[in-house]
């Protein structure tokens, strides 16, 4: 690959006078080029990406990075790993995420395996990248793929939100071209618009699954991505779905049911599915349920939305805790035929869906503020 030092035009240009970056071809749109271990592979699944940003290739787009949003499931191993060795949340945040995007080139959990999403603006856009005619330098955008297969480079933590699981740096990511973005809206505080953009998949998908009538568990309620599966069921679903949330965590339990979005909610743990099985059936008439959507940040509570559900009815997964291997043999070995997919973080328009949400329910919105604004 021949490096040609571009003659940067406004749009390659930089902010805050960081300086414009040199220029290669040859930029796979899926970021195999920038994959070191193994080489040639997909960014996602690889050990090590390479996150030197002295030169760009074809197709990416390189952003000043202002905030981690790290997923749930991340936040929490990170949380416990320091509670255990006697550290502040603040310090074993930082610390880890540090560790980890010097190991990896990316904020991709050692341990979960997962990442999150980003908020930035936009530094320099590389020739060969699709929306190269519309971004300029300044745009603030936040990431619509995970940081697990992000390149990144935190040069400082400035601060810890643990109550939003968001981490203000100073660094710079790039995206590359097949990886989707969302513009800022102007309308919502941006830490308010990054919350709903991490968990933005999930209300498109269950606007696929619920029909009127439908009975739907919703473990995880509470939480970011529970509290829009809980809406979305509500406004799809009608007054005639039964719905019926499942939170652990008391206050997260009290903010539900104020909301008025389940016709139920139980405070009990989801990683016990015998006692889960008969919360629910009894809270839902003694049938199981039509859904049951899985949006804990914690592992081993595959079974409980396995155990709910009826015959060939769905048990979807939204959790980064989820494994595969314990859903599939778990669910075998109850002998339960039910549907069991994967909750996939982008649906076609999925951004834009999901703060419109946000416009239309002013309670929802209201407490996403109150919690992650």
């Amino acid at each position: 690959m021949a490096d040609t030092t571009a003659n940067m035009g406004d749009r390659d240009g930089d902010v805050h006078g960081k300086g414009a970056r040199g220029l290669a071809g040859g930029g796979d749109r899926f970021g195999t080029h920038r994959t070191l271990e193994p080489k040639g592979t997909l960014p996602q699944p690889a050990r090590r990406v390479d996150n030197d940003f002295s030169l760009l290739y074809e197709g990416e787009l390189l952003l000043e990075v202002t905030t981690l949003n790290v997923d749930a499931a991340s936040f929490r191993q990170m949380e416990e790993e320091g509670a255990a060795l006697g550290e502040s949340v603040d310090v074993a945040v930082s610390r880890r995420v540090r560790e980890t995007v010097s190991a990896r080139g990316k904020q991709h959990n050692f341990v979960t395996g997962s990442g999150g999403m980003l908020l930035g603006r936009v530094l320099q856009v590389a020739p060969g990248h699709p929306d190269r005619t519309s971004l300029k330098p300044g745009d603030r955008v936040a990431s619509l793929v995970s940081l697990s297969l992000t390149p990144l480079r935190v040069d400082r933590v400035l601060a810890v939100r643990a109550a939003s699981a968001q981490v203000d740096v100073e660094g710079e990511a790039l995206l590359f071209a097949s990886g989707a973005y969302a513009r800022m809206p102007v309308d919502m505080p941006e830490r308010l618009a990054l919350a709903v953009l991490d968990v933005a998949g999930a209300a498109p998908q269950v606007a696929r699954l619920v029909i009127p009538g439908s009975s739907v568990c919703i473990f995880g309620a509470g939480g970011k991505s529970g509290i829009l599966c809980a809406a979305e069921a509500r406004r799809t679903g009608g007054p005639t779905a039964r719905i019926v949330g499942v939170e652990s965590h008391a206050p997260y339990a009290s903010d539900l049911r104020a909301l008025g979005l389940c016709d139920v909610v139980l405070e009990l743990d989801a990683r016990d599915p015998v006692g889960a099985r008969s919360a629910v059936l009894s809270a839902n008439g003694g049938r199981e349920v039509d859904l049951a959507l899985s949006c804990v940040n914690v592992s081993d509570a595959e079974m409980s939305a396995i155990m709910v559900t009826r015959d060939r009815g769905v048990a979807y997964f939204f959790a980064m805790s989820t494994s595969f291997t314990k859903a599939a043999l778990g669910a075998e070995g109850v002998s339960k035929d039910v549907d069991l997919v994967i909750g996939n973080g982008f649906a076609h328009g999925h951004a834009d869906y999901s703060l419109a949400m946000m416009r239309a329910m002013p309670a929802v919105r209201a407490l996403f503020e109150t919690r992650y604004g």
